[in-house]
């Protein structure tokens, strides 16, 4: 089994910056992509930014420049660093993590969601 907790989220003015952290934990072999995805208010949920187990890294075009996603593997952690939020990054967020079990079985799982709200 393996859990993700979620930290970071709040409330922040357009132009604010907020930090979300993921830490992984339980009987995790090995993580390969870790990623960060938001689901606004009756939109679908999209990829906000991803990183695999050599450092590459992707991004929506709407992050892009704003946004880095960085891990920390000793923690097994992935971190979101939003920089120049804009009311339209205002949602849930969830990270989402591949991992191969204990088991050498590959799983995707996801974190409880941390609401970020940016007010104009």
């Amino acid at each position: 089994q393996v859990q993700l907790v979620e930290s970071g989220g709040g409330l922040v003015q357009a132009g604010g910056s907020l930090k979300l952290s993921c830490a992984a934990s339980g009987s995790i072999l090995s993580i390969l992509t870790m990623g960060w995805y938001r689901q606004a208010p009756g939109k679908q949920r999209e990829l906000v930014a991803a990183i695999t187990s050599d450092g590459s890294t992707n991004y929506a075009d709407s992050v892009k420049g704003r946004f880095t996603i960085s891990r920390d593997n000793a923690k097994k952690t992935v971190y979101l660093q939003m920089n120049s939020l804009k009311p339209e990054d205002t949602a849930v967020y969830y990270c989402k993590v591949v991992v191969i079990t204990s088991s050498y079985v590959t799983y995707n799982y996801w974190g409880q969601g941390t609401q970020v709200t940016v007010s104009s």
